[in-house]
C-alpha cells in the first residue's frame, strides 16, 4: 500500500502535502499496542494505517497485548461503563486488570518515540512506564462522555500518565488530559471491504450467502452487540415490511476481545424466529469482500446504535453511496447529517418511518447517497487519517 496510490481520490497536491509533513518526523518510532489482531474498529483500522506509515518513512511497530478470558470479560465491563449502562465493578476486576497489564510490560518497546494505547485495555500500561523517555498517547475510541465514575476514577490515573490523549469528539473530552486531540478514524477506499466491485462479484457473494435479490434489502452490519440494537432493527423490519414487500439481512461478527457477542447473536436468532424475509448471518473475520458486496447491494443501510464512539460501519456505508438510516448519537451525528447526507432516527418507529420514506423516493435516496460519499471523501478516508496523525505526532516534538 502506498500514498501516491490515492492521488485519482485525493488528488496530486493533497498527497504531495501529506509526504512533506512525513518528512517532519523522518526516523520517528511510533508503537501502537491495542488488545485484538483482528475484529472490532481499532484492529481494522492499524491494519490499513501502519502500512501507510511505513510508506511515509516512519518506523511502526504494532503490537498487541496478551489477556485471558477473565481480562476480557473485566474489560467489557469498562467498555460497557464507558457507555454508561449499569455494571457491577469489583476490587477484584480492577486487581485483575492491573495484574494482567503488568504481565504484559515486556511488550513496551524502549527505544519507541511515541507509545500509542488504543482504547481501556492496556491502558495500566502506564503504571510500569517509570524510565521510558518516549511520548506517551491515549487514543480513546469509544464514547467516555457517561462513563460510570467508578470505572473513570479507577482509570483517570493512568490517563494522565500519559501525555496526550485522542478523542474522536469535542465532547468526548475527559477531566485527565494534560494535552488532547480530536481526530476521528477513517476507512480505506482501496481496501477489499471498500473497493469498486464488479455485479458478479456482488452476485456472487449473494448466492454464496444464500440471500435473495428481488426485494429490496434492508441492511445492518455491524458486530453482534447489544449497543447496535439489533433487537430494535428486527422490529423497524417488521413495520416497513407492512408497508412495502422488503426483506433484512443482519450481518456481523465478533472480536476476540467481547465475549457477550455469542449471546447477542443467539438473543437475535430467537427474535426473527425462522422469518423467512430476515437473513442473519455470522462473518467470520476476513470478511471484507462479503460486507463490500452485502453494503453495496443494500436498499438501505441502517445504523441502530444505542451508543456508538464513531461509527465506520457508517462510513463504509456511506462511501457506497447508500442512502443510510442512523441513529444520532456518538461519532454518528458527524457523518449522517440530517437530510444531507442521511436521515437520523433513534426509535424503532422513527427507523421504520425514515426507511418507509426512502423506498418511496428514489430520488431522495440516491442525492442522500452521493451527497454521503462525498462527506466521506473529505473528512473520512486514510489518507486525510495519515495527515491528521502527523499533524500530531509533529506537534508533540515541539511541545
Amino acid at each position: 500500500m502506498k500514498l501516491h496510490d490515492y492521488e485519482e481520490i485525493l488528488g496530486k497536491e493533497r498527497i504531495h502535502s501529506i509526504k512533506n509533513l512525513a518528512s517532519k518526523l523522518e526516523g520517528k518510532t511510533i508503537q501502537h499496542i491495542n488488545s485484538t489482531a483482528a475484529g472490532g474498529g481499532v484492529a481494522e483500522i492499524l491494519k490499513r494505517l501502519v502500512p501507510l506509515m511505513e510508506d511515509v518513512g516512519l518506523r511502526v511497530i504494532w503490537d498487541v497485548m496478551e489477556g485471558t478470558p477473565e481480562f476480557f470479560r473485566v474489560t467489557k465491563v469498562f467498555h460497557n461503563a464507558f457507555h454508561g449502562q449499569q455494571v457491577e465493578v469489583t476490587q477484584e476486576m480492577m486487581d485483575l486488570y492491573r495484574r494482567v497489564n503488568r504481565r504484559n510490560q515486556d511488550i513496551i518497546r524502549q527505544d519507541a518515540d511515541f507509545v500509542i494505547l488504543h482504547d481501556q485495555q492496556p491502558l495500566g500500561l502506564t503504571e510500569v512506564r517509570s524510565g521510558h523517555s518516549g511520548t506517551w498517547i491515549w487514543y480513546c475510541h469509544i464514547d467516555p462522555v457517561d462513563c460510570d465514575p467508578r470505572v473513570w476514577n479507577f482509570l483517570r490515573p493512568m490517563v494522565t500518565w500519559c501525555d496526550a490523549s485522542v478523542y474522536h469528539l469535542p465532547e468526548y473530552v475527559k477531566d485527565a488530559d494534560k494535552r488532547h486531540y480530536i481526530m476521528p478514524p477513517a476507512i480505506d477506499p482501496l481496501a477489499e471491504k471498500n473497493r469498486d466491485l464488479t455485479d458478479q462479484e456482488i452476485e456472487s457473494v449473494f448466492d454464496r450467502l444464500g440471500i435473495p435479490r428481488d426485494l429490496p434489502l434492508l441492511m445492518q452490519v455491524s458486530r453482534f452487540d447489544w449497543l447496535k440494537d439489533p433487537i430494535g432493527v428486527v422490529g423497524a423490519f417488521h413495520l416497513v415490511r407492512q408497508e412495502i414487500p422488503c426483506r433484512l439481512v443482519l450481518a456481523g461478527g465478533g472480536a476476540s476481545d467481547d465475549p457477550e457477542g455469542v449471546q447477542v447473536l443467539e438473543a437475535v436468532l430467537r427474535e426473527a424466529a425462522d422469518d423467512p424475509d430476515i437473513f442473519i448471518r455470522e462473518l467470520p473475520s476476513g470478511s471484507d469482500l462479503e460486507i463490500n458486496a452485502l453494503q453495496r447491494a443494500a436498499a438501505i443501510i441502517i445504523q441502530k446504535s444505542v451508543r456508538e464512539g464513531f461509527g465506520l460501519t457508517v462510513t463504509e456505508g456511506l462511501w457506497k453511496g447508500r442512502p443510510l438510516v442512523a441513529s444520532p448519537v456518538g461519532g454518528i451525528k458527524t457523518q449522517v447529517l440530517q437530510e444531507e447526507t442521511g436521515l437520523q432516527a433513534q426509535a424503532v418507529e422513527e427507523v421504520a418511518s425514515a426507511a418507509v420514506r426512502l423506498l418511496n423516493d428514489p430520488k431522495l435516496a440516491d442525492r442522500l447517497g452521493t451527497a454521503g460519499k462525498e462527506h466521506v471523501r473529505d473528512n473520512f478516508i486514510l489518507p486525510v487519517y495519515l495527515e491528521r496523525w502527523l499533524e500530531m505526532l509533529i506537534n508533540e516534538t515541539q511541545v
